[in-house]
């Protein structure tokens, strides 16, 4: 119960209940809409139908927009309970207390890329004319909705099952400080490097050339490669220390919480990159669902290969080697040396 009375807790656990309040209740508004939807007519149901579609659009943006924000107040709130956990240095050790709270993590970020889809869609279907995606997105919400669900479960789980007597693992031993933790597939840090700044330049290539399938693959393994080179390498030069490899610590107030703006590109570049493969996917299936209905404009004036998210893509994904660069280059600078 130690846990209960975190106020980080409380209020966390206080916001993501309202906002499934609120998702719930545009849950039970989608499915009403989506029963008895017909844009062809000039009902009143049909109106008022439509009316509240506004209002079910509008409490769904307002949550999702909250869900983005509660991801890293999330990450802050485990960060502050270190203080509660024996052996926890951060929110490595929080969040590995027991077996919900990395699945949670994971689901969290999940939801994080879905809901990025899902507001660019309803983006599309507002400027166009008659609608377009309007069963998609709401379809869409649907199983962003089942994840919430699963989400909000896990949170209360999570919490509930933090022990404050029970000795965790500190980021020390979780991520490898005693050599417990090699880089993936035996890779040395000079070929990790390697391969990220290739695929960051792959990124840029394909997001000029408007590939979306290809740019979808190498922005995952982008992913990955960027993670894994913050926790072996880059990371090292943020903590000035070469044996401390956690990825939790720099959201700590002692590296100016450079952490959240350094995932936070990671994620947002990633993001962008996939965004536009994902979204031919879905516009695909709604222009195939839409087949007989009528149109009011035609399937080429619809958005499928947004210019803007191939150029956030290098946007992001920029910034975040740059940052990772600037750390490494700056100790050289200072030092004369290399960790």
């Amino acid at each position: 119960m130690d846990i209960f009375l975190s106020n980080q807790v409380l209020i966390f656990l206080f916001s993501e209940t309202i906002l499934y309040i609120l998702a719930f209740v545009a849950f039970a508004g989608t499915v009403q809409i989506l029963r008895n939807w017909n844009f062809n007519a000039t009902t009143a149901k049909q109106y008022m139908l439509e009316k509240r579609a506004f209002l079910i659009v509008t409490i769904i943006l307002f949550t999702l927009i909250l869900k983005i924000v509660l991801l890293p107040y999330f990450a802050y709130t485990i960060d502050k309970l270190s203080v509660l956990i024996p052996g926890a240095m951060c929110a490595a050790g929080v969040i590995s207390a027991n077996a919900y709270g990395n699945p949670l993590l994971f689901l969290k970020i999940l939801i994080l890329f879905f809901t990025g889809i899902w507001l660019i869609i309803n983006k599309y279907d507002q400027t166009a004319i008659d609608y377009p995606y309007f069963k998609t997105k709401f379809h869409f919400y649907l199983f962003i909705f089942a994840l919430l669900t699963a989400e909000y479960i896990l949170d209360i789980l999570y919490f509930a099952h933090i022990s404050t007597s029970d000795i965790v693992q500190c980021c020390s031993a979780i991520f490898g400080i005693s050599g417990n933790n090699p880089i993936p597939f035996n890779l040395t840090v000079p070929l990790l490097l390697v391969i990220f700044y290739l695929l960051y330049l792959l990124i840029i290539l394909l997001s000029l050339q408007k590939n979306a399938a290809l740019l979808f693959i190498v922005s995952l393994l982008f992913l990955y490669i960027g993670y894994e080179s913050v926790v072996h390498f880059f990371g090292t030069y943020i903590y000035q220390i070469p044996t401390h490899k956690c990825p939790f610590c720099m959201l700590q107030k002692e590296y100016y919480y450079v952490g959240y703006l350094l995932w936070g590109t990671l994620f947002a570049g990633v993001f962008f990159g996939i965004a536009n493969f994902v979204l031919k996917l879905l516009i695909s299936s709604a222009q195939g669902s839409r087949a007989d209905e009528p149109r009011l404009n035609s399937p080429d004036q619809i958005p499928i290969d947004d210019t803007r998210l191939y150029r956030l893509a290098i946007l992001f994904n920029t910034i975040f080697v740059i940052l990772c660069t600037a750390y490494v280059l700056t100790y050289y600078l200072r030092n004369g040396v290399w960790l």
